[in-house]
């Protein structure tokens, strides 16, 4: 099968874009990523610094008989406003990848109908971000764009609203070769970033200081001097990819899966939110990944960042929760609403 079929098959099964990488281990990425493992970035991600930070740096270690890396690109990008346009005091922000269907599920589902088109003989293994993969690193290989300095993978002609998914298969298919980098001298992203998450030259990520890892990866508390900067991002956070240059023309997904179902919720009525009704209420969503105790801390964050006064009953049955991490941080956001206003 020739790599001009392959992706012909990719787009009838849903993805917008598609290409072949070699299966071999990328010397210099599996070098950059081990040095950030072990300069501590990854922060309390145990997925990425346990034995699986090994297996990222062979593809042969997920699959014995690979032979080349079939990668795909799904848009998620809708029409909605995006995170430095909206204005609300009364809601939150969750990230747009989030606003629908869990993405794992969607891509699967693509991902599974591709590999049957591919037929049968051979061997693989589906990918998606689950797996011990440098993922971007050979999308990049594959074409599909380049890494850039948000670290989120860009494609020219539709920006970064995109998840990513591979076959890795035992079918020797010709590869594609890897477009250059097109950020040139643009900063937007680094300057942009509230909490300086991004290093001063670009293409790394602190982790330990990204508004996602707070909201979504960690477990504990989030650090005091953090607090303030997240604003009003309950899941998540949109900023950099937000002020993208490359993202702003990027076409709309038609997939009714990504229809927002989770866009801006109120917070007051997020922070009431029993155990039962957040599952309920996020049911075959990424948000569920935060957790309930998890969710209800940023919903705190995000209402002490308000200031305002309204806030203040709920903060105060959430400062009474059983939970410490819930109740400390609703402590700290009442502390917030009842600051006095500094004068000019």
């Amino acid at each position: 099968m020739t790599a001009d079929q392959v992706k012909r098959l990719a787009l009838e099964c849903g993805f917008e874009l598609a290409g072949i990488a070699r299966s071999e281990p990328l010397a210099d990425d599996n070098r950059r990523y081990l040095d950030w493992v072990e300069r501590g970035m990854a922060g309390a991600m145990g997925y990425l610094i346990d034995q699986r930070a090994a297996i990222r740096t062979d593809p042969k270690l997920l699959l014995a008989s690979v032979r080349s890396i079939v990668c795909v690109g799904k848009l998620y990008n809708r029409p909605e406003l995006r995170s430095t346009e909206w204005q609300s005091a009364e809601t939150g922000w969750v990230s747009r990848y989030a606003w629908g269907e869990d993405y794992h599920d969607v891509l699967r589902r693509g991902l599974e109908k591709l590999v049957e088109k591919l037929g049968s003989g051979h061997e693989f293994k589906i990918c998606i971000d689950t797996a011990p993969l440098l993922e971007r690193s050979y999308a990049r290989e594959a074409g599909l764009g380049w890494i850039g300095k948000n670290t989120c993978l860009i494609n020219q002609e539709i920006g970064s609203w995109v998840f990513l998914g591979e076959i890795l298969t035992s079918l020797e298919i010709e590869p594609d070769s890897p477009p250059p980098d097109r950020c040139g001298t643009c900063r937007r992203c680094i300057d942009a970033c509230p909490t300086q998450a991004i290093t001063p030259e670009g293409y790394e990520l602190d982790a330990r200081r990204c508004i996602p890892y707070f909201t979504i990866e960690l477990r504990g508390a989030v650090p005091d001097e953090m607090r303030a900067s997240i604003g009003q991002h309950v899941f998540g956070c949109d900023i950099c990819q937000d002020v993208c240059p490359w993202n702003r023309q990027a076409p709309i997904t038609e997939d009714p899966a990504f229809v927002p179902q989770h866009f801006a919720p109120r917070l007051e009525e997020m922070a009431a939110l029993t155990e039962d009704q957040f599952r309920e209420t996020f049911r075959g969503s990424p948000v569920l990944r935060a957790k309930h105790a998890g969710f209800l801390r940023n919903v705190a964050i995000a209402m002490g960042n308000t200031g305002r006064a309204e806030f203040r009953e709920p903060l105060e049955k959430l400062a009474q929760s059983p939970n410490d991490l819930v109740a400390e941080h609703a402590r700290w956001a009442l502390e917030q609403i009842e600051k006095p206003e500094t004068s000019s």
